[in-house]
């Protein structure tokens, strides 16, 4: 299973209680590091980055998580447990694309869709599903290529067009498609939405090396993309992405925190990493 992306969750001071909440509501899973910045946990098997951020940014439904689960009864009760203090968006019921589907708000902000697949081998799938609105609906299929054509052994998948006569014609109404080995769904969203992409859910990108970091920053600013400070950017989109060396990790998450700290300073005031200036001022050099 790829961990090459890993979408990043923003909270105001909530990551760690979100995390072991999340860990309650889906099976196998778990959180893996703690630094109380950062929480980085697994939801049966997929990597997520909890970032208390702080207020600036909050978490909207321009990206949900799909999860699919084995049965209704399961849909249900992963639905009673993320619903908890949250908001339903759609109702659980029965809809023509499904026995069992509903849309949540939790009570941390993050939505999801939640939908019974009986032919699902995994107990419980989770997809990140992007939706396109405001000013760049019509674009998701646009994007799916895009981003197939950046992130190497990535495969387009199933796409549902709104038939002819639509209003909407042309437009994606569901589309399915690979990321490195990380599934991902795109759609559409007509109507009024007051929402569009922001900082609120980011997809991390780990890199080896340089040459990978700056092979990501230049595909994914290209076009109209935005640097941002601190590995962040923003593509034409306007998703977020960061671009992490592994290595950033290991420096500032060391043990040794004056080095840690002169490395953190140091990150801080880039925009894209460069790793030689990181480990210099890591060495005090």
């Amino acid at each position: 299973m790829s961990n090459k992306i890993y979408p990043c969750l923003w909270f105001d001071g909530k990551g760690k209680e979100a995390a072991e909440f999340y860990c309650t509501v889906f099976e196998n899973s778990k959180v893996v590091t703690d630094t109380g910045l950062v929480q980085i946990f697994e939801l049966n098997g997929k990597k997520f980055m909890a970032l208390n951020g702080g207020p600036m940014f909050t978490i909207n439904p321009s990206i949900s998580f799909f999860v699919k689960c084995k049965s209704i009864e399961q849909t249900d009760a992963t639905w009673n447990k993320l619903s908890y203090g949250g908001t339903a968006l759609m109702p659980i019921d029965k809809y023509p694309w499904s026995e069992r589907y509903g849309w949540v708000r939790d009570k941390f902000g993050v939505t999801w869709q939640l939908m019974v697949d009986e032919t699902n081998s995994n107990s419980q799938s989770i997809t990140p599903s992007l939706l396109f609105t405001n000013n760049v609906l019509g674009r998701a299929e646009e994007a799916i290529d895009f981003y197939t054509n950046i992130f190497p052994g990535s495969a387009a998948g199933m796409k549902a067009p709104y038939p002819e006569g639509d209003q909407y014609a042309g437009k994606l109404m569901y589309a399915a498609y690979n990321l490195a080995g990380y599934d991902t769904v795109s759609m559409d969203g007509p109507g009024g939405h007051d929402f569009i992409f922001n900082e609120g859910v980011s997809f991390v990108v780990d890199c080896k090396d340089q040459e990978e970091v700056d092979y990501y920053w230049n595909k994914l600013t290209a076009e109209g993309g935005q640097e941002s400070m601190c590995a962040w950017l923003k593509d034409k989109f306007g998703v977020s992405w960061q671009i992490v060396p592994t290595i950033l990790g290991e420096l500032i998450g060391s043990p040794d925190k004056e080095k840690a700290g002169r490395a953190m300073q140091a990150m801080l005031k880039m925009k894209k990493i460069v790793i030689t200036d990181l480990q210099k001022a890591y060495d005090g050099n």
